[in-house]
């Protein structure tokens, strides 16, 4: 299967969204490793807590993940790093809207990459992870995913499915064309 190839010109921000589960982790895992792109995915600020924290349950730090998470997406945004790769489910459209705030404020071109999942297929993909949202947090998620993302103040917008994103995900990191929006 060819992998989802996305074009990123000049100083970009990439949103991976979609509900708990639609296999962004997964996705994200694909790319290659590129000295121009950040990938923040909160499964690595988990990891950390855990090592840290380990007898006390998940639920008690999972506050501590999420703030430490978008704290290093400011941080990532801001420096001159090229090209910053963010793992959110951002399924509530004020989640899409304060990261397109953070990608205006820091001068990078928004692009979002939706993965449109079905909750049952999220559900199994949560179980195979050993890893699963607690039923009423993963509802709000999938009613919230059920208003389709709006193209309004993305760059782009690609919205893919677990089959087309089973190939793996390829950045195309493009330089910016002169005079444009992505190139300051």
């Amino acid at each position: 299967m060819a992998p989802l190839m996305l074009s990123v010109p000049g100083r970009a921000l990439v949103l991976v969204a979609g509900i708990p589960g639609a296999g962004k982790s997964t996705l994200l895992g694909t790319l290659a490793p590129d000295p121009g792109t950040v990938v923040l995915d909160s499964d690595a600020h988990r990891a950390a807590l855990r090592g840290v924290l380990h007898p006390l349950p998940y639920g008690w730090y999972r506050w501590l993940v999420h703030l430490w998470h978008r704290l290093s997406v400011l941080v990532a945004a801001f420096s001159s790093i090229p090209t910053v790769v963010v793992h959110l489910p951002a399924t509530a459209v004020g989640t899409r809207a304060a990261v397109l705030r953070v990608a205006a404020l820091s001068g990078r071109a928004p692009h979002l990459l939706w993965l449109d999942v079905d909750a049952a297929t999220a559900r199994s993909g949560q179980a195979y992870r050993g890893r699963v949202v607690p039923g009423s947090s993963f509802e709000r998620h999938v009613r919230a995913a059920a208003v389709p993302p709006a193209a309004d103040g993305w760059e782009s917008v690609t919205v893919a499915d677990r089959a087309e994103a089973a190939g793996g995900l390829v950045l195309q990191a493009l330089p910016a064309v002169s005079g444009s929006r992505t190139g300051q």
